[in-house]
């Protein structure tokens, strides 16, 4: 038997977490309002979601699809406790959970399904013992990896578990449309579009593949490979997790992709300072994102060796942003460095090839001379 991988995914959370906050909500068409001055929807619950209330509509059209719309202020404190419960249930079963965001985690169950004679009945008990103790209602989507769980967990909502291997790709993946696979975000989808390509079976079967790297760029093999549900198996504990890492959070919430590069890459060179300073080497980067309505998420990519190189940091971040490119706009970003280790531990093997260690030794030298310390690549400069 192979991994099984659960993606367990709260419905409709912050909404939900106000109806257990308030129980007189319950059943009524509730809102999370954005704390922004933009005065944008959050969150919507299932029953707003009935008269069209979404994720990021303007309040007043929202109340004027439902005019019996509640909407409620957000309340950060209460979400993070109920996200805590949530992840915390999940661990009675594994150590082995991936927290993907807020409201939603990654959780190894290949060894605790053993104990059940039928597969689905493990995500059924933690599906009813999430309702039972939090209140709070879940899908599941069960895989052999985790982009194919996280697919399966978005089919049936809320309250559903779906099971989706790697035999049923063409019969339940390929039919649905470019946009709703993971990794995809509208920009790129409209791209691709335009070449014809709708659906993600007609990405799999694409004959031009090079006509997809100005979209798809470096990421191109490895969205192909989903799209066969051939992905990670492999989760990202927070215990594996510890690591050096710094964030920012905006006065005005940012949307521009130059802008945040330029903040990533300013993020990038002061972890890389305190990673040289503290002579550590990690391979677990982090990227986290929290957009305008307080939405998190957190992705992470598990390098094949222990690294400082502010470089290889950088377009580590670029990769897992670019992969999860969102029209959102963006409140606060940070980055991180884990799986921390000695420098003197490692044996690091260089790369007689890779010029530009020599250059960035040269400029880190120079820098140190100097009374003002400023020197950077023209490739470093926002465009």
């Amino acid at each position: 038997m192979g991994k099984v991988i659960f993606h367990i995914d709260l419905n409709s959370f912050f909404a939900s977490a106000e109806e257990v906050n308030n129980p007189e909500l319950v059943d009524k068409p509730v809102c999370v309002a954005g704390t922004s001055r933009r005065s944008v929807i959050s969150t919507a619950n299932y029953a707003a979601r009935e008269f069209g209330v979404k994720s990021a509509m303007p309040i007043s059209e929202a109340l004027s699809l439902c005019p019996d719309l509640i909407v409620v202020d957000g309340h950060m404190e209460l979400y993070k406790e109920l996200s805590y419960k949530f992840f915390e249930q999940i661990r009675k079963y594994t150590d082995l959970v991936e927290v993907a965001s807020i409201d939603e985690c990654y959780a190894d169950m290949s060894i605790p399904i053993k104990a059940f004679k039928r597969p689905l009945d493990l995500a059924w008990q933690i599906q009813q013992e999430v309702y039972q103790e939090l209140k709070l209602k879940c899908s599941i989507g069960v895989a052999p990896n985790k982009f194919l769980a996280k697919m399966a967990s978005d089919m049936r909502k809320p309250m559903g578990i779906v099971i989706l291997r790697k035999s049923e790709v063409e019969t339940k993946l390929w039919n649905l449309g470019i946009n709703e696979m993971f990794g995809i975000g509208k920009k790129t989808s409209v791209m691709l579009k335009a070449l014809g390509i709708n659906t993600i079976g007609d990405l799999a079967l694409f004959d031009d593949r090079n006509s997809l790297n100005s979209i798809l760029g470096k990421n191109r093999d490895e969205i192909i490979d989903k799209c066969y549900g051939i992905a990670s198996d492999e989760i990202i504990t927070s215990t594996q997790l510890k690591s050096i890492s710094l964030s920012t959070t905006f006065n005005d919430d940012i949307f521009e992709y130059e802008e945040i590069k330029a903040i990533l890459l300013k993020l990038a060179i002061r972890v890389n300072e305190r990673l040289v300073n503290g002579e550590i080497l990690g391979n677990i980067i982090t990227l986290s994102i929290r957009y305008f309505n307080f939405e998190n998420i957190i992705r992470s990519y598990r390098l094949d060796y222990p690294t400082n190189d502010v470089n290889v940091i950088y377009e580590t971040i670029m990769y897992l942003y670019d992969q999860n490119l969102s029209d959102k706009l963006i409140r606060h970003l940070g980055i991180g460095v884990g799986n921390l280790v000695l420098t003197n531990k490692v044996n690091v093997q260089l790369n007689i090839f890779n010029k530009a260690n020599n250059i960035d030794n040269i400029i880190d030298d120079l820098n140190q001379k100097l009374t003002c310390p400023g020197l950077i690549k023209a490739s470093s400069l926002k465009k």
